[in-house]
């Protein structure tokens, strides 16, 4: 008898009138195309370089647009049926070893990060097959202390988030998630004991951090710290290994007397005269020892801020992987990445039409991206086993490796594998593990296993299964988009390229969605001239698009407007809001001339060796008057970023274009008589005026402190003065 599946897939519903719509999209698209081409103004007249600058970023933006319907073309969504697992492997089901990431205890804050270790120690799985591994790639004295105090916590919240079915798993979470109120009266005396319990150690963790070290008292009664006596700094130190929690200890329970996950603290060796491969490095690291340590089949990582909102994400996950049919297929399953202090509004937008339309896009010709956290791996294909047809995997439990060493042997022998030269003349970070060499490694790790022949699942469970903290302030958002876009386009060229790499060992489609992130940056110039060219223009008096009363107007109306309309829709349907939707625009216009075009640079200059990749970690905390002004959704600029100057430039020059070309038109010709020649330019400049309303608040009206600073309002005042000037005055 055919034995049901643990997972089912369903198509989307409205995809041949999605697909008409798109095709009449593409048509239009084609008619400004052929107009562009057959009306370019001869030499010596005014507007021809307009023109065919227009000419080639409408080619661009076409050409992307076509690539961005790879990912809306056919939409699957997964559902799982977790009982069906339990029934048939409850007994089997295998070991799974989660990795928490993080760098530096200043950004990213000991209290938070082990708020996402408890999170995932407390999942809905059996403890004995469960390991729990914190990365600290800064090494901190201090993180290691918070672990300490976490695993002691572990022993009495565990036990009282089974009881009580709690969700989130994360304390912080938890605690700000409920009120007193909402506590029935058999659970109250229980919640107010963890409560105050958990307000003790994270008083005791806060401490130690304003102290800015741990004392000489509570090293010497607390194990493991003499492993920092040697320490010399972050970046040059021995392996500090220590398995807090020993699963294999019968002993190591809780305070009911039931077992405990194994927790392991690692900073892996730090050597001034090797490079460490940033967390591409310290993931390779920690797949090596928990090898020896725990050895589970699956691997979960998440990043330190992404805490575990959903305690059956492993059961998710394995119904994939355990499925009978097709779960021998499947390499990665994939979580989205969601965050919890988004404002009503998004300010800063979000992943939210990515995570909710183009990852189920892309789920259906071979599987969503891997994007670097909230993603279950099997650990033999991210160690690079190639995909056979006929071999099937077995996911079910065996006995863990070093079950007959000693804690004390287990931790030595363990050490070795994290050293900075155990790489060396290996496939580690080019066949195995993660890929080294590009600052989104996660990307470019996820092609090489789909390019072996492997799957993935894009799983986007309705109980979202990770919630992390999205930046607050528009620096850090412009740096994180940089960091993305340059990691990207650094792939585009590289051997690695999606383009050439995986042609043939992967669908077109599946090409497209990959190729879709990778010209990120390239978008930048198309977006420019746009910006600038149209409203330079309006200065001469100049059109650059066909009259109101011209046929050849309507395929341009209708390409924006069925664009725009479309995008409106879509983004109310993934849950969002009217103004939530206007924000996106605005931080879409302030990447792509921003974050992009920097990127764009960036990557020229490393290719041709002038610059060094960098991995940026984005601060996790904010001081109390920008989380004030974030949650009142006021932008903050508060910061002399080299990435503001070309925002605020470009504002303030279609400002003056209008504010010129509107007095000029009243005084001389009328508006009347401008309006039919120069309408989509007066349109467009006018949109980006409205869009950028925040930005001219925050050059000339507001008196916090984050506004945009007097350096960058003079510079991108004259910047965008000696371009109108010299546009004006050149012909």
């Amino acid at each position: 008898m055919e034995k049901e599946p643990l997972f089912e897939t369903t198509r989307a519903k409205g995809r041949v009138l999605y697909r008409v719509f798109a095709a009449s999209i593409f048509a239009g698209i084609c008619l400004v195309w052929v107009y562009r081409a057959s009306h370019i103004p001869k030499a010596g007249e005014d507007g021809r370089f307009g023109w065919i600058g227009l000419l080639g970023a409408e080619i661009w933006f076409g050409f992307y647009w076509f690539l961005t319907q790879a990912s809306r073309w056919n939409p699957v969504y997964r559902h799982t049926f977790k009982d069906r697992l339990s029934q048939r492997y409850e007994n089997e089901l295998p070991g799974v070893d989660v990795f928490v990431c993080t760098a530096d205890a200043t950004i990213e804050p000991p209290l938070m990060v082990i708020n996402t270790v408890l999170s995932v120690m407390a999942y809905d799985y059996p403890p004995e097959k469960l390991s729990v591994y914190l990365s600290d790639d800064g090494g901190s004295e201090i993180t290691y202390y918070a672990l300490l105090e976490a695993a002691e916590f572990a022993k009495q919240w565990i036990p009282y988030c089974k009881r009580y079915k709690v969700e989130p798993r994360s304390p912080a979470a938890y605690f700000v998630s409920i009120s007193a109120d909402a506590i029935v009266d058999h659970q109250a005396k229980d919640f107010w004991a963890i409560k105050k319990l958990y307000k003790h150690i994270k008083k005791e963790i806060e401490n130690i951090v304003k102290l800015g070290g741990v004392s000489e008292e509570v090293r010497s009664r607390r194990k493991g710290f003499s492993q920092w006596d040697s320490y010399s700094s972050r970046r040059d130190h021995d392996t500090i290994l220590q398995i807090v929690i020993d699963g294999r200890n019968q002993n190591a329970t809780n305070v009911e007397g039931c077992r405990l996950p194994t927790l392991v603290y690692l900073a892996r060796e730090k050597r001034p005269q090797y490079h460490h491969n940033f967390k591409a490095g310290a993931m390779n690291a920690l797949i090596r020892v928990s090898s020896n340590i725990s050895n589970g089949k699956l691997l979960l990582n998440v990043d330190c801020d992404m805490y575990s909102n959903n305690s059956m994400a492993i059961r998710d996950a394995l119904c994939f992987f355990m499925d009978e049919e097709k779960g021998h297929e499947i390499a990665y399953v994939q979580f989205p990445q969601n965050f919890e202090n988004l404002t009503k509004n998004e300010l800063y937008a979000s992943l939210r039409v990515i995570n909710e339309v183009e990852a189920h896009g892309v789920d259906s010709y071979g599987g969503p991206l891997y994007i670097g956290s909230g993603c279950f791996h099997r650990r033999d294909t991210l160690c690079g086993r190639k995909f056979s047809k006929g071999c099937k995997s077995d996911m079910k439990w065996e006995n863990r490796k070093g079950e007959e060493l000693g804690i004390h042997e287990l931790e030595e022998s363990s050490k070795s594998l994290a050293s900075c030269t155990v790489e060396e003349n290996t496939q580690w970070g080019r066949e195995m593990g993660l890929k080294y060499g590009c600052p989104v490694e996660d990307i470019i790790t996820g092609l090489s296993i789909h390019c072996r022949g492997w799957k993935s699942v894009n799983c986007n469970p309705t109980r979202k299964a990770f919630l992390g903290l999205a930046p607050t302030t528009l620096p850090d958002v412009l740096v994180q988009y940089k960091r993305w876009s340059e990691g990207n386009l650094q792939i585009l060229l590289s051997k690695y390229s999606p383009a050439w790499y995986a042609y043939g060992k992967i669908s077109l489609g599946h090409q497209l969605g990959y190729l879709r992130y990778s010209f990120w940056a390239a978008n930048c110039w198309a977006t420019l001239v746009y910006s600038i060219l149209p409203s330079l223009y309006l200065l001469r008096g100049t059109s650059l698009f066909p009259q109101i009363s011209s046929p050849w107007f309507i395929p341009f109306a209708y390409a924006i407007i069925g664009k725009y309309t479309w995008s409106f829709v879509e983004f109310l349907w993934c849950g969002g809001t009217t103004l939530g939707w206007w924000n996106e625009q605005r931080i879409w216009l302030y990447q792509r001339t921003s974050s992009y075009l920097f990127a764009f640079i960036d990557t020229i200059l490393h290719s041709f060796g002038y610059s060094d990749s960098a991995f940026v970690i984005t601060a996790k905390v904010a001081d109390e008057d920008v989380s004030q002004r974030y949650k009142k959704e006021i932008m903050e600029f508060g910061d002399s970023s080299l990435m503001l100057t070309p925002l605020a430039t470009l504002a303030l020059l279609n400002l003056y274009c209008f504010a010129v070309f509107l007095k000029e038109a009243i005084n001389q010709k009328g508006i009347a008589q401008v309006y039919d020649t120069l309408t989509l330019q007066i349109m467009l400049c006018g949109a980006l005026i409205l869009i950028n309303l925040p930005l001219y608040q925050a050059l000339y009206l507001r008196k916090d402190k984050g506004k945009i600073p007097a350096t960058v309002t003079f510079k991108s005042m004259a910047f965008a003065v000696v371009a109108c000037t010299c546009f004006k005055f050149s012909y």
